[in-house]
């Protein structure tokens, strides 16, 4: 049964549209019967016809009144959303404390302790790459002094993706102690795949798979894991709640709306946070210089679509390993276009096949063949996917560009796609691998096209985003150079942080935060230690030192025989020297080494030739002198004594 209000808007609606059917170009106006006036505003027009307050908008009074204190009551509403700081419980006396291990500083070996009077707990384990001076060296990973000191109160490992330069320390840490290592099922099981390697599987009964969403008790701590999205498949962030307050850690992450597996970031979550209050925010700082946004992994799509479609021959992929999404867009293009899959590289196939058994990405087996059955095929037939997209001189892409691969060499016809951008650092190695393809006759597609790449971290509008959403009371900038760090400082502060609740932290400096304030506490040990990871050992950071010195200073060896009663030289003595001076000088070089020690062993007291061990440091510092004052060279000096 209909109401009089409605039957009487039922017929304004009829006779406005009758009178529109008529051209009627001013339709009558009717007037609601539930519109009251209100008694504070004059309905009499001034002579251009506006509406006259009685009060002649005097404040204080009628509509004006009105006007300003929702003016004020949104002012107060808008404070509020921005800076929901009200919400921390500032009467607490909770403190949490957050030690950076590596990632601050450089890029990669991000590892950091959250740690409260009673518990801790370590986010990832990562390792780094070492630079050109560090001969013999594969990776570095962080000292673990610190976490010897506490050991005893860790509640477990949290990992936020499958990056080596958040999980490749993990088996050098389980050989020493282990905790419970709490994680999507992708990390923990290329974590697994590294302990099979170095022969600990059984480390595995150690691992927590989570369910994003869900929150779980990890000591003093509540950890949450949200999607994040990144340049690696289930990458997370972490809501981490204490006593004393929220802590978000963004993990490496970018925000792509239109991700390959339709899981976009969790903004929803992160934003549920913020309106709770946050207490500190961890954030990535890797793009901090890039404006805008970074672009979406979509955009490689149409990339690969036109090199495939115009190639004659083999396409070869390289990327990194564990770009699953990106290899998974390489796969599809190559099934589009009739090709079998050949894929190679010893990572590049071990991150594949977990993601096909774990479901991450679907392919059909028979498209697949292995390196051996590769010649089975027509060229225009293959799509070869493989490591080495850093120029990696042990990778299987440097092998076939220098013909030294078993079963593929890169030939005439061939299209190469290294979509990926050179780390910092790496820039010579790429070069020299695309100079070694295009000998060999190869198209190279590398920075031919704007979006062959893009990068897994986010632009500065991405960070204001995190920013914006979590809205932190304190904001501590985390993996990155300082130079990354500082930049990404000024984008909190522009984003309404305060200067003073920003903190710029560096590896190893301890910081304690409390709703009410953030302050360097101390410093723990903090540092890399080297490995070999042909033999799964630590190297000791003597025999690189030594290292470095024999490649930039040279060496000197020494071997003589003394006679102890007339202080004299027996025979001639033999040196040899190494990166110092030409062959064609060893013997004027060895003649003044030879009269720097009767020199010396002539003025020498008696009680130094009675001890080898001091005589041989006194005989290389009368060397070094000789050779800093002749050569600007710290040679090593080794010398070999015989006193008789």
């Amino acid at each position: 049964m209909e109401t009089s209000y409605e039957t009487e808007n039922k017929e304004i609606v009829e006779q406005n549209s009758n009178e529109n059917n008529q051209n009627n170009p001013r339709p009558k106006r009717y007037k609601n019967p539930n519109f009251k006036k209100n008694k504070n505003f004059n309905f009499n027009k001034d002579k251009v016809g506006n509406p006259q307050s009685t009060d002649s908008n005097e404040e204080g009074s009628g509509w004006f009144s009105d006007m300003k204190k929702s003016f004020e009551s949104n002012e107060k509403s808008h404070k509020n959303r921005l800076n929901p700081h009200y919400k921390l419980n500032l009467s607490t006396n909770a403190k949490v404390r957050i030690t950076p291990l590596g990632g601050l500083g450089e890029i990669g070996g991000n590892m950091m302790v959250v740690e409260t009077e009673k518990s801790a707990i370590i986010v990832d384990v990562g390792m780094s790459f070492p630079d050109e001076t560090m001969h013999g060296v594969d990776i570095l990973i962080p000292d673990f002094s610190y976490l010897r000191e506490i050991k005893n109160k860790i509640a477990g490992i949290v990992i936020t993706h499958g990056h080596e330069d958040h999980i490749g320390a993990m088996p050098y840490l389980f050989k020493e102690m282990q905790f419970p290592v709490y994680g999507t099922p992708l990390p923990l099981e290329m974590i697994g795949a590294k302990f099979d390697e170095h022969k600990m599987k059984h480390h595995r009964s150690y691992f927590r798979a989570i369910t994003k969403r869900v929150p779980i008790q990890i000591g003093d701590f509540e950890v949450e894991w949200m999607h994040i999205t990144h340049s690696i498949i289930d990458s997370s962030a972490l809501a981490i709640k204490t006593a004393a307050g929220t802590i978000i850690h963004s993990g490496d992450f970018k925000i792509d709306h239109t991700p390959i597996d339709g899981y976009p970031t969790d903004l929803h979550r992160l934003a549920h946070y913020g309106e709770e209050g946050v207490l500190l925010l961890l954030s990535d700082s890797t793009n901090s210089h890039s404006p805008g946004f970074t672009k979406s992994e979509k955009t490689v799509g149409p990339t690969f679509d036109n090199i495939f479609s115009k190639a004659k021959g083999r396409v070869i992929m390289s990327t990194f390993s564990s770009n699953i999404h990106r290899v998974a867009q390489a796969i599809e293009h190559g099934l589009k276009y009739d090709r079998k899959i050949c894929v190679i590289g010893r990572s590049m196939e071990k991150n594949i096949e977990l993601c096909m058994s774990l479901g991450y990405i679907k392919f059909p087996k028979d498209k697949f063949v292995d390196a051996h059955e590769v010649h089975k095929y027509d060229d225009k037939e293959l799509l070869i996917v493989t490591t080495g997209s850093q120029g990696e001189s042990m990778s299987a892409l440097y092998r076939m560009a220098i013909h030294e691969h078993r079963h593929i060499k890169i030939k005439e016809g061939d299209q190469v796609i290294l979509s990926a951008k050179a780390i910092p650092g790496n820039e010579g190695s790429v070069s020299e691998i695309i100079n070694h393809l295009l000998k060999a006759g190869a198209v190279v597609a590398y920075q031919d096209f704007s979006e062959i790449h893009v990068s897994g971290h986010a632009a500065q509008e991405e960070q204001k985003l995190m920013l914006r959403l979590v809205k932190p009371k304190f904001f501590m900038p985390i993996h990155g150079e300082y130079n990354h760090v500082l930049k990404h400082k000024q984008t909190g502060i522009d984003c309404g942080v305060l200067e003073r609740n920003v903190y710029v932290l560096s590896d190893g400096e301890q910081v304690e935060v409390t709703p009410k304030y953030i302050k360097k506490v101390k410093a723990v040990k903090t540092g890399k230690v080297y490995v070999d990871n042909q033999l799964n050992h630590k190297i000791s950071d003597d025999i690189v030192i030594d290292r470095q010195t024999m490649a930039n200073e040279g060496v000197i060896m020494i071997v003589a025989q003394i006679n102890e009663n007339d202080r004299k030289i027996v025979d001639k003595p033999r040196v040899m020297s190494f990166g110092l001076v030409s062959d064609k000088e060893d013997r004027k070089f060895s003649d003044e080494i030879e009269e720097l020690l009767v020199t010396f062993l002539s003025n020498v007291k008696p009680s130094i030739l009675q001890n080898n061990k001091v005589l041989e440091e006194e005989i290389r510092k009368v060397v070094r002198k000789h050779c800093i004052r002749k050569f600007k060279k710290y040679p090593m000096i080794v010398p070999t004594l015989f006193v008789q």
